[in-house]
């Protein structure tokens, strides 16, 4: 299902709302509510309108759907992104889930990851982004473990990567992990993710465009919100 605003406050407002209304109905059927969210620019929005909602957010843990393998200090740290954005006002009083632990590096740190990711059980919430490429979370196209991280047997959670064409090594959630979620919704802004989009939709490879293979699921409800 796709739907349309005239306007990304629209979209903003509107996601906020609806990822809201999960995390209550999820708080109210198991006591606690966990939302995944993305990084980049997009988000930016759909975080402050998301930090005004009145919920019960000591109830709520937030974490992502990749990081990059940086300190939480450091500017392209979505860790960073999220606590000034999200974690503010009301939502102040949510817990956090970091991607990056204490190793040297991500391939090192998967196993403790994965390890606190077991303990939390299904998601309320995942909301995902698409890269003009046509990549979710860090699975991206040709990335030499792009199987590993698609592959519904695997039995992983998180998988360590390093994109060949992105910056930083980084710790990705993997497919079967994204979709053991109540509800999944893709954000996407802009004429170039909308060419995109559309060029997704009229294909099945999920190696060539890995969005695809969230899209074309049928385990897991996918909503896209999308605005110009």
């Amino acid at each position: 299902m796709t739907k349309k605003f005239l306007t990304r406050h629209d979209l903003d407002v509107a996601l906020a709302l609806r990822v809201a209304d999960q995390l209550e109905t999820d708080i109210l059927l198991n006591g606690r509510a966990t939302v995944v969210v993305s990084g980049g620019r997009t988000p930016i929005g759909f975080f402050k309108q998301l930090a005004e909602q009145d919920i019960a957010w000591d109830r709520v843990s937030v974490t992502l759907a990749d990081e990059r393998w940086l300190d939480a200090s450091h500017s392209d740290s979505n860790e960073r992104l999220v606590r000034e954005n999200l974690l503010t006002r009301c939502a102040a009083d949510a817990s956090f889930i970091p991607l990056k632990n204490m190793a040297t590096s991500a391939r090192r740190g998967q196993k403790e990851l994965a390890g606190c990711l077991k303990q939390v059980g299904m998601f309320s919430v995942v909301v995902l982004g698409m890269g003009d490429d046509g990549h979710t979370a860090s699975l991206f196209p040709g990335m030499a473990n792009l199987s590993k991280g698609l592959d519904m047997g695997s039995g992983l959670d998180c998988l360590a990567t390093s994109p060949v064409a992105a910056p930083h090594e980084r710790m990705t959630l993997t497919l079967p992990r994204l979709l053991r979620s109540a509800s999944v919704f893709v954000h996407l802004t802009g004429q170039s993710k909308l060419q995109m989009l559309e060029k997704v939709l009229a294909g099945r490879d999920i190696y060539e465009f890995p969005i695809r293979s969230v899209l074309q699921q049928k385990l897991t409800n996918v909503e896209i919100f999308y605005c110009d």
